[in-house]
């Protein structure tokens, strides 16, 4: 922001935050700590509420959400505008300031810790259909040429001290979010792989929506192998909203691609419709049934321990699943709706480790002795 002011008199900028109760909580202090380092306190004029840069121009600083549709508009001529801590800002705020920026030339620049793949800057930029022009960089730690001894020291005592806080305070990993989580940023990042070895075995978890309402639930599709080396890979996710028939499609696709073994499908919500809008769709696929007996989270546990004891990578990153996954508790789940593919994720990887759910022997029953002990 300072540079292009510096050498672009008339330059207008305009730092953004979702809520900006007072100047404090701005870039203000950021920015003139960089126009004294670089030297250049003589062409600017540091006022109480703005920054005048050379040649008449400014540095403006807002809060979205003190903004209308109609006082947003007073910001169209600017030629940048600089979203920090931009996981904050909100659905409403993005689509106002989107179209306001619109001078030729002009950029949209925000920066943020992600906090998880639902934050509206973050579906934005890194979901299924990211801008055509949009630049999305992932800058961490280790690509900064002048990160400090004193943040190198807080950086290894995260990691060995709040292991399960780590991968996101320093290496931009998604939140999270619920207490007790049975699966963990640090985990998932430390075995994450990208690519998989030869497989023996993959196979396409569908865990199909009640309905395909506008406001229903997804169906959950996950691909998910078996290695030659015996660990579990996560492959693919195609999770979806649709009809039977397009979710059908879709799955039948990621068969396809991976040359899958089988379809694995939950029958626990459509019975023997689930099975029939496969089949009537690709006659002979095998399709593996399988049937809810437990709740989510007890289901999910014995998946969560093969991540745990390092027999399951993800190969690539997932943000939406990862999310949910770390959003399922001993309790239940903790986040919004229904872990749709963190459910496709556990019947997939439930079907190629079944040892780790076989059910328990039961204790055998014996008579109680009579009087005397065994002789008696």
């Amino acid at each position: 922001m300072v540079l292009n002011a510096a050498s672009k008199p008339g330059f207008r900028g305009l730092c953004v935050r979702e809520v900006q109760k007072s100047l404090e909580e701005s870039a203000k202090r950021l920015i003139e700590d960089k126009i004294e380092a670089y030297g250049l306190t003589g062409e600017f004029d540091c006022q109480r509420s703005r920054i005048v840069t050379p040649g008449g121009g400014v540095i403006a600083f807002a809060g979205m959400q003190d903004h209308t549709a109609e006082s947003i508009k007073s910001y169209e001529g600017f030629d940048v505008a600089w979203v920090e801590e931009a996981q904050t800002l909100s659905a409403r705020s993005l689509e106002l300031l989107r179209p306001t920026i619109r001078k030729p030339g002009s950029e949209l620049w925000f920066s943020w810790n992600p906090r998880s793949a639902s934050d509206p800057v973050d579906s934005f930029f890194r979901g299924l259909t990211p801008p055509d022009s949009a630049v999305i960089a992932k800058i961490n730690y280790d690509g900064n040429p002048f990160f400090p001894a004193e943040l190198e020291a807080e950086r290894e005592h995260d990691r060995k001290a709040a292991p399960d806080r780590y991968a996101h305070i320093w290496l931009g990993e998604y939140e999270p979010m619920a207490v007790g989580a049975i699966w963990d940023r640090q985990t998932l990042h430390e075995h994450r792989r990208s690519e998989p070895p030869d497989l023996e075995r993959i196979v396409v978890a569908v865990d199909p929506a009640v309905s395909s309402e506008a406001g229903s639930n997804e169906h959950g599709i996950i691909v998910v192998g078996l290695g030659a080396d015996k660990r579990g890979y996560v492959l693919a996710d195609y999770t979806m909203k649709g009809a039977p028939r397009q979710w059908a499609d879709r799955a039948l696709a990621a068969y396809d691609r991976y040359e899958a073994d089988a379809l694995v499908i939950e029958r626990n919500q459509g019975g023997d419709m689930c099975k029939a809008v496969l089949t009537a769709a690709r006659p002979g696929v095998p399709v593996i049934e399988v049937h809810a007996t437990r709740g989510k989270h007890v289901r999910a546990e014995p998946i969560s321990a093969l991540y745990h004891l390092g027999r399951v990578s993800h190969v690539g990153t997932f943000e939406e699943l990862e999310s949910q996954m770390c959003q399922m508790t001993a309790a239940g789940y903790e986040g919004e709706g229904s872990p749709d593919r963190c459910d496709a994720l556990v019947w997939g990887l439930t079907e190629l480790f079944p040892q780790v759910v076989a059910p328990k022997p039961q204790p055998m029953h014996v008579e109680p002795m009579g009087p005397g002990g065994w002789m008696g």
